[in-house]
């Protein structure tokens, strides 16, 4: 696993960064997406130099006034912000000192919330990916694919740890990716991600060492249903401040003919995990 998170992470926004955004001309030979190392230094004020040891894991206690910096040009959200300063705080993503159990309870309020929701596919899961509560209606749009068997299910071992994944999505690499880089925003889980170590290699190691932070909080998901068909859902995932760790996604219809293919499925009791 990747002890350079925070390299990981620089490297990764500045890729996703254009010359546009920043108000620097694209040019036609540039060879690498993105900004590059000499036109964030010198927006930020710092030496390419530094930059570079910052890149390579040589310095990992960058100063706030230079994290700060690098946000200008990097143009990172506030989010994205305070997970910058938190890998400054930590060499790597998952080999921290232990840490409280992931909450497994869902307060009444919390189960509330979801009822309504009805009948939406929503579920509520915890700092790991357990399935904590979910909607009848997330029930019709995952039971199927084998997501919510067993008596614990977890979106992080079925994805990387069943077959049927990789034919449920048929953008599994995206998915993945996505999973992986939820686990790296939360508190860190030494014992879970040697777990998914164990079941799934180097699709998960490598991801680990190559994925930075902050999945996506909202966006769009193809998924192949053995009753429905071919599906476009968007989704929108909501971090529950005053529950630690806890996540509320929330999946829709991205166009009509989903929404008609899930009305054709026929309707389940409401199922909390």
């Amino acid at each position: 696993m990747s002890d350079n998170e925070l390299g990981t992470f620089l490297r990764a926004r500045r890729a996703e960064v254009t010359p546009a955004e920043v108000g620097l001309p694209s040019g036609d030979r540039r060879r690498t997406p993105g900004l590059r190392r000499a036109e964030v230094a010198m927006l930020a004020g710092v030496s390419v130099e530094y930059l570079i040891r910052l890149e390579q894991g040589r310095d990992r206690r960058p100063s706030p006034q230079v994290l700060a910096a690098l946000a200008g040009p990097l143009r990172l959200t506030a989010a994205e912000r305070t997970h910058l300063y938190r890998l400054t705080k930590a060499a790597s993503g998952f080999t921290c000192g232990a840490t409280a159990p992931a909450p497994r309870g869902v307060r009444p309020g919390l189960q509330a919330v979801l009822d309504q929701l009805e009948p939406a596919a929503a579920v509520l899961v915890n700092q790991v990916g357990d399935v904590l509560a979910h909607t009848a209606g997330f029930r019709r749009l995952t039971g199927p694919i084998g997501l919510l068997d067993g008596d614990s299910p977890n979106l992080n071992r079925y994805v990387f740890a069943d077959p049927r994944a990789r034919q449920a999505y048929p953008d599994w690499a995206h998915v993945a990716d996505e999973q992986v880089a939820a686990l790296k925003c939360g508190p860190p889980r030494a014992a879970f991600a040697d777990e998914l170590t164990l079941l799934a290699g180097a699709e998960f190691t490598e991801r680990v060492a190559r994925v930075p932070g902050l999945p996506r909080p909202h966006g769009s998901l193809r998924l192949e249903h053995p009753e429905a068909g071919s599906l476009r859902l968007t989704y929108e995932t909501m971090e529950l401040p005053g529950d630690e760790g806890l996540r509320l996604v929330v999946q829709l219809p991205a166009d009509e003919a989903t929404a008609e293919a899930l009305r054709r499925i026929s309707p389940l009791r409401l199922v909390a995990s």
